[in-house]
């Protein structure tokens, strides 16, 4: 079995005085990710910075006091670790699988994060929670089929707030159709965490100015 990548210095800086939960949150993942079927075999040696520390970066972009959406949230990626990271905020974890949602719950609960809802639903199924602030996803699917799940579910005037991947700007061109007809606008793609992971996390963000 691969050993957990050491907790990098920066995770300090990014996490502030919630690092304590921040590390047991990544300690329970290492142990029970993989025979869950959260995280795969390869990913203990880079479970810091390339997943946890990748999604806390995305706590400044958090509106105070927010109601947030996390799509396929999973093992609670950003989910749980943004609701780690900003305790003044309220996050919805929207996750399908059984499995998964129990691992959410169970997880939650041991960190003792009374900020977090966890709802067994497909994106498409889940308007019980809108409108809300804003709404994440990560390792979701590409922007043009991602934007009609998400943003029937953003109030007006909330954001979208996506983690992505290098090749986010192509994705951007190819949902131009779903960005005009959900009325999307103050586009911009964010590089997050410079200095402090080893690559910067790229967030597509994205008003929703009115539903369709």
């Amino acid at each position: 079995m691969k050993s957990l990548e050491v907790e990098p210095e920066s995770a300090a800086t990014i996490f502030g005085d919630r690092i304590e939960l921040g590390r047991r949150f990544t300690r329970d993942l290492a142990l029970h990710g993989e025979l869950l079927g959260l995280i795969g075999p390869l990913e203990l040696p880079r479970l810091w910075t390339r997943h946890v520390l990748n999604s806390a970066v995305l706590a400044p972009l958090i509106l105070p006091g927010a109601r947030v959406g996390d799509i396929g949230s999973g093992a609670g990626l950003p989910g749980l670790v943004l609701a780690i990271a900003r305790p003044d905020a309220h996050f919805v974890l929207i996750e399908p699988m059984e499995r998964r949602c129990e691992w959410l719950h169970a997880e939650a609960d041991r960190l003792g994060l009374d900020n977090v809802t966890v709802l067994r639903a497909r994106a498409e199924d889940a308007f019980s929670v809108a409108p809300l602030d804003q709404v994440t996803a990560r390792a979701v699917s590409a922007l043009r089929t991602l934007i009609p799940l998400a943003a029937p579910l953003v109030r007006r005037g909330g954001e979208l707030i996506v983690l992505k991947g290098a090749r986010v700007q192509d994705e951007v061109e190819a949902a131009r159709k779903q960005i005009a007809k959900y009325r999307l606008s103050a586009i911009e793609v964010v590089e997050l965490g410079r200095g402090l992971v080893p690559e910067a996390t790229r967030v597509f963000r994205a008003t929703v100015d009115a539903a369709s």
